[in-house]
């Protein structure tokens, strides 16, 4: 417990709450939320429906992540200086937006969510890197937990949080709220500490651009270690596509589902990637990523208990929990693991590289899972699932031995 403590009260990865929460704040504005906005104020489907490629930014943003590598701001050092600056860039925009209609000029409300999106996008860069920039190794564990939890509560806060109050309060001045805890986020930027181990920059934006990828792709396993990152969750992805569509079709009401699945799915995610933090400082990532890796394949197998029991609470709540409890932990040791591949000289466009790929993977793989349903039915496809675990298990041994020993070690 003193180590748990030790590594989740200092000043490095305590301040990396905050920059969660700012990094997770700005989506649901302009994604679910944005989406009820438009909704009450009966814009054409077709349009909210068009509304959804504002989230393009977050899919290229290693397309400009060379240019925050290679220049620093003349405040606050190489990472906090773009961090103030995209949050103050947010804060505005948001506020903007507020005092914006959705029904009377949606192609303006279009140009701001798209400038939210490029500013978050950018921001998340930024986060990234001062997070693997500023935590020693055996504290990347914690603070990529603790990023994942302020990330998440943002979340809430702008998503859940703001569509209750919608029926108290005007939409305008939701927005008008959220754009001002935005801008309070910038004091936790100013109370970061600066890392200590101030890596030297590219010399010029090519050296941003191609020095990151060749660094990379020069070491050995380089194009295999991308697979790695594509497949490690891969059962977790495709079990966790259909999990909605199952609990509703078995027979589990919407408020089921959203007290339970979100709900507590999202309490249970934050322990889990609380505890993965404290495991990773105590064991390091290696080992850790290779008993995560097991827990949540087994995780599926209860929601295969439930597909064959049928609609079950016990079952339900104990699938959920397992899921999103083991989930977590695997998500606090990959983003260590992936954390502790960068470059420090490169450390937003190599992040940013591996994120993406990582990504692709949510969006392949989720893509066939309808029809593995409709060819195996419920129980068949989350036991199938399990078999997702198998590449990324299969490829421990080659990036993550777990004899190998570490800061932690």
């Amino acid at each position: 417990m003193h180590d748990w403590l030790t590594v989740y009260g200092n000043r490095r990865v305590l301040g990396l709450l905050g920059l969660g929460f700012s990094s997770g704040l700005p989506l649901a504005l302009i994604g679910t939320t944005l989406q009820a906005w438009m909704t009450v104020e009966n814009v054409d489907l077709r349009v909210i429906g068009i509304f959804s490629l504002v989230g393009l930014p977050y899919t290229l943003k290693v397309l400009w992540a060379p240019v925050m590598d290679r220049f620093t701001l003349p405040w606050l050092g190489r990472r906090r200086g773009w961090i103030v600056l995209t949050q103050l860039v947010l804060a505005v925009a948001i506020f903007t937006l507020g005092l914006s209609s959705p029904s009377l000029m949606p192609w303006v409300v279009a140009a701001l969510a798209l400038t939210i999106a490029f500013a978050s996008a950018s921001q998340d860069i930024v986060i990234d890197a001062y997070r693997a920039d500023v935590l020693y190794e055996k504290e990347l564990g914690a603070g990529a937990a603790t990023t994942v939890v302020g990330y998440r509560l943002a979340m809430l806060t702008s998503g859940a949080i703001a569509l209750i109050v919608s029926d108290y309060l005007p939409w305008r001045q939701i927005y008008l709220a959220m754009a001002g805890l935005m801008l309070a986020n910038i004091l936790f930027t100013v109370a970061a500490p600066e890392p200590t181990d101030r890596a030297i920059p590219p010399k010029t934006l090519k050296d941003a651009v191609w020095e990151p990828l060749l660094t990379y792709f020069q070491r050995s396993g380089a194009v295999a270690m991308l697979v790695f990152i594509m497949v490690y969750k891969l059962s977790d992805v495709i079990a966790g596509a259909m999990t909605t569509p199952f609990l509703l079709e078995v027979g589990f009401s919407r408020t089921d589902v959203g007290t339970v699945n979100k709900a507590f799915g999202l309490a249970s995610t934050v322990l889990g990637t609380l505890a993965g933090g404290g495991i990773i400082a105590k064991i390091g990532i290696n080992r850790s990523l290779w008993i995560f890796a097991f827990l949540q394949a087994l995780s599926n197998f209860a929601f295969t208990a439930l597909a064959l029991v049928g609609k079950n609470y016990a079952v339900m709540v104990t699938a959920i929990g397992l899921e999103n409890l083991f989930g977590g932990m695997g998500t606090a040791a990959f983003v260590a693991f992936m954390m502790r591949l960068c470059d420090k000289r490169f450390t937003a466009t190599q992040y940013a590289l591996l994120t993406s790929f990582m990504a692709v993977t949510r969006v392949l793989a989720g893509a066939p899972t309808g029809f593995m349903v409709n060819s195996l039915g419920w129980p068949m496809f989350f036991a199938m699932s399990i078999l997702g675990a198998l590449p990324g298990i299969l490829l421990l041994p080659h990036f993550a031995p777990w004899r190998e020993r570490t800061a932690a070690d």
